[in-house]
């Protein structure tokens, strides 16, 4: 084998449709998949479908059971509670998403740093790391978004640094276990620089668990922001998210049940579409299963 070939040494695209096979095969994660795509469907039409205002009030339908004129009912000062819950998916899942994306660009660069270089550089990010670890990821949250003051975009951003640590952590371990396989060291024997080594070699290689957890933690980001939602760190009311319709419904459990039950189930069960999908990654992207 020549030194150019062990370089070029990366997941073969058989690897990658055997994958594919494996989770298409997986029936749990199809129903998380199919979970998820029909609530992202739902948000991103939610101004092409012929919904009620979902800040419209209606003082002569105060907390109205489910009928032929409002499907899910109607909250406490009239509001159509199904357009509210198309309309909060959008922040919901958003909250979700981008939460992740922050989690993401500040931590795997900064995991990839730590393992790939070592020394001082990783005992410094690390002793961080593990110190944001020790914290309570929920309390974590709470309080930057509290420093921050109430708003989507603050509930995201304190979401997103409270789960960075998880993927610092995550990208050194697969880094230190990448760094020392054969086509990494043929590319530094052939001279190749750092930045190109970590962007070509290494980060292809560690990306299968990345997607695995970012996917899990999208989950975790979802309830993060329903829970600051609801502590009124998170959307700000009459916007609509399914975290701050819970906080209204709180004081209605016995009059209008139903106020509670359409988010909380839509919480739930995006919850678990993310974990069925994140578990079934996990399965297919496993290179000991056969």
């Amino acid at each position: 084998m020549t030194m150019q070939q062990v370089i070029q040494n990366a997941p073969p695209t058989r690897a990658q449709n055997r994958a594919w096979k494996k989770l298409k095969a997986n029936k749990s994660a199809l129903v998380g998949l199919v979970i998820i795509t029909f609530f992202i469907v739902l948000a991103i039409i939610a101004p092409l479908l012929p919904l009620a205002d979902p800040l419209a009030t209606n003082w002569s339908a105060i907390r109205k059971a489910p009928s032929a004129a409002h499907w899910l009912g109607t909250d406490d000062i009239g509001r159509d509670i199904l357009s509210r819950m198309i309309w909060g998916a959008r922040a919901s899942l958003m909250a979700g998403v981008f939460s992740v994306g922050i989690a993401v660009a500040i931590g795997v660069p900064l995991g990839l740093i730590s393992g790939y270089f070592g020394g001082w550089i990783d005992m410094i990010i690390s002793r961080i790391t593990e110190a944001f670890l020790a914290m309570p990821f929920l309390i974590t949250a709470i309080a930057l978004a509290a420093f921050l003051g109430p708003s989507l975009v603050n509930a995201m951003i304190a979401i997103g640094f409270s789960a960075m640590p998880l993927f610092v952590r995550l990208t050194r371990g697969q880094v230190l276990t990448v760094k020392t396989e054969d086509y990494v060291e043929g590319a530094r024997s052939v001279g190749l620089g750092h930045y190109r080594i970590i962007t070509r070699y290494i980060l292809p290689n560690v990306f299968s668990p990345l997607l695995v957890q970012a996917s899990l933690t999208i989950a975790t980001a979802i309830i993060a922001e329903a829970s600051l939602s609801f502590l009124g760190l998170g959307q700000q009311p009459p916007s609509p998210s399914w975290g701050s319709m819970l906080n209204v419904a709180k004081n209605f459990l016995s009059q209008a049940p139903w106020m509670a039950m359409w988010p909380g189930a839509a919480i739930f069960l995006v919850v678990i579409g993310f974990n069925l999908l994140g578990d079934g990654l996990r399965d297919a992207l496993d290179p000991r299963e056969a």
